[in-house]
């Protein structure tokens, strides 16, 4: 799908950049690497997040390699390996907790990562099915950082590439009407 193309399953009620509505979050990925500079142009873009004094507080951690990835796999729920293992590159997003807006912040980062990642041909899946404190360990990660998500990076697959009980989960979501996001004045 290129970015001028209008994902089916999404509708806006307002006009807006069509990236908003190609992005989503598959959980078939291709076996195939991604290069260094389209890698690298993502994290780029992560890095021009929004930050609240510009404390920057986000960090990743990337698995390229087959042993880093198998370091990743060991606290990763056995749900979430069973799809994310035909991901070239998988990214532990933690966040430094001496920042008091920290989470906010890191989410904002991964926000821009993701849409980077669409424009670049590329899908995430970001995951909260993981074992922080064993991550922690596996990567030596200091006390003073939260791990926030684990986020699977690389080329679509085919939906008939999953395994059973998957495959009909395999498409884009849609979400509330503004309506029940927006209010005026007060909370309705």
């Amino acid at each position: 799908m290129t970015e001028t193309q209008t994902n089916p399953y999404r509708h806006a009620e307002h006009d807006i950049d069509p990236v908003y509505l190609n992005r989503w979050s598959p959980r078939s990925f291709l076996d195939k690497e991604v290069p260094d500079e389209v890698l690298m142009r993502i994290f780029e873009a992560a890095r021009w997040a929004p930050s609240a004094i510009n404390l920057q507080p986000w960090r990743f951690i990337i698995a390229r390699t087959e042993e880093d990835r198998k370091k990743f796999y060991s606290f990763i729920n056995e749900r979430n390996v069973m799809w994310c293992e035909k991901a070239p590159v998988l990214a532990l997003l933690i966040s430094d907790k001496e920042d008091p807006k920290h989470a906010f912040d890191t989410g904002t980062a991964w926000g821009y990562l993701s849409l980077q990642a669409a424009r670049e041909g590329l899908v995430t899946h970001a995951m909260g099915g993981f074992d922080g404190d064993k991550a922690r360990d596996v990567l030596n990660i200091p006390d003073n950082f939260d791990c926030q998500v684990v986020i699977a990076i690389g080329y679509q697959g085919e939906k008939e590439a999953l395994p059973e009980g998957l495959k009909e989960r395999e498409q884009p979501s849609d979400r509330r009407p503004l309506n029940e996001t927006l209010f005026e004045g007060t909370f309705k």
